[in-house]
């Protein structure tokens, strides 16, 4: 789910130019309704969660007079979804924003000043959120233009019989440790390997450089990738190749490689628990999930989505209290137990790691070192061409150092757009 919004930046991405001037046209945003003068406000989020969502603001509806319509899009029509309404000018009043589209659509224009809201609704405060996901952090120009919803972070799913088996009694914790258990597993026989680096994931790279101890982006905010840090992060990535640790397949299935056993280590969301619980509720017991191996740190990415008020919303009043109610800790904790979808409210993911639940108290753990993909327009567009050549190299035995200068000079054409 979220491989698939990352991949609609591009796209958007490539219309920043039309977008900025769409919304700049104003035009309507959502009809209220006469009924009873109440005002409906019109929400759009993601996936498959509409009917999740609309119970949830029930309360709402009740306690305001607001009433909810929810529009729920799929992933794969995000794009074009939004594309076209800011081209029509007839958004939403509320939008669900995947973190890495944050940099576009405020590159865009789209989306409401949320200064004010912060300062009068008190759930919305800065201070409730980790400061990875702060709404004043999530900014290029330090103007808040949308508030956190759901959370999502990166942790490493171990299938702990296996590891046993070969004679490890505990997962990775370490850089040195995770190269030395993959190779190890990887040599229980043919078609058998320790992990598995999805091509897909264009943060694994990132978090790398970040637990080396560096970053992707100086300190003017511009991506830079020719650091030493950067330069670890790409030869423990590549390692796991070079040594035969991790299959080259394009097409490999992260959940049934990793039921299967034949790649019992990958990095992924908690999204990956449902998935390996569906496939094969037969491994119970047999799997668990721990933080991130580190280098010089253990930092994760924290992902997720956000809440934005459409600039050209007639009801913004009404959507910055809609904004206040979801963001208040008993509906967040309320939404991931409905859905499974991690809360951004500190206190609610105090309240949700003191349940009795091993892989929920590791993810908030996680959630602690964490940080969220660098709110750079265009980011999604740099990040993809860094997993294109690292996927070149890797798999095609493209020459290193010839690709990755080819992409540094993508890399900065790219920012010179913006």
């Amino acid at each position: 789910m979220r491989r698939l919004l990352g991949t609609t930046t591009a796209a958007l991405s490539g219309a920043a130019l039309v977008l900025t001037m769409a919304a700049c046209s104003g035009g309507g945003s959502a009809e209220a309704a006469a009924t009873g003068g109440s005002t409906t406000l019109k929400v759009w989020v993601m996936g498959d969660a509409g009917p999740a969502f609309t119970d949830l603001t029930t309360d709402f509806t009740d306690d305001t007079g607001i009433k909810v319509q929810v529009d729920a899009i799929p992933w794969e029509n995000v794009n074009d979804k939004l594309t076209t309404a800011v081209a029509s000018g007839n958004g939403p009043d509320v939008v669900q924003i995947g973190l890495s589209l944050l940099p576009t659509f405020a590159d865009a224009g789209v989306l409401a000043d949320l200064t004010d809201v912060l300062a009068q609704h008190p759930a919305l405060d800065p201070a409730n959120f980790p400061d990875a996901v702060a709404p004043e952090n999530l900014s290029t120009d330090g103007v808040p233009l949308s508030a956190p919803w759901v959370a999502d972070t990166r942790v490493l799913f171990y299938r702990s019989d296996i590891l046993a088996e070969a004679g490890i009694d505990a997962p990775p914790t370490t850089w040195d440790e995770m190269r030395s258990v993959a190779k190890t597993l990887a040599q229980r026989g043919e078609g058998q390997y320790g992990y598995y680096i999805p091509f897909w994931d264009n943060t694994l790279p990132v978090q790398y450089t970040w637990q080396a101890g560096g970053d992707v982006v100086d300190a003017k905010g511009a991506v830079d990738f020719q650091s030493p840090e950067f330069a670890k992060a790409v030869d423990h990535w590549l390692g796991f190749f070079e040594d035969g640790s991790a299959p080259t397949a394009s097409d490999w299935d992260q959940t049934q490689g990793f039921v299967s056993g034949a790649t019992p280590m990958v990095v992924s969301g908690p999204y990956l628990a449902k998935a390996i619980q569906d496939a094969a509720p037969e491994l119970e017991g047999k799997w668990s999930v721990t933080i991130l191996p580190a280098q010089e740190t253990g930092t994760s990415l924290f992902a997720g989505s956000n809440l934005g008020i459409w600039k050209t919303s007639k009801h913004a009043d009404e959507a910055a209290q809609l904004l206040d109610f979801l963001a208040q800790p008993k509906n967040q904790v309320a939404w991931y137990d409905t859905v499974g979808e991690l809360p951004t409210s500190s206190e609610a993911l105090t309240e949700l790691a003191g349940r009795d639940d091993e892989h929920l108290a590791v993810y908030v753990e996680q959630l602690k070192d964490a940080k969220t993909v660098p709110m750079v327009p265009g980011w999604d567009l740099v990040a993809n061409e860094m997993a294109s050549a690292l996927t070149a190299i890797a798999t095609t035995g493209a020459d290193k150092q010839s690709t990755l200068d080819a992409f540094y000079a993508k890399a900065e054409q790219i920012q010179s757009t913006y």
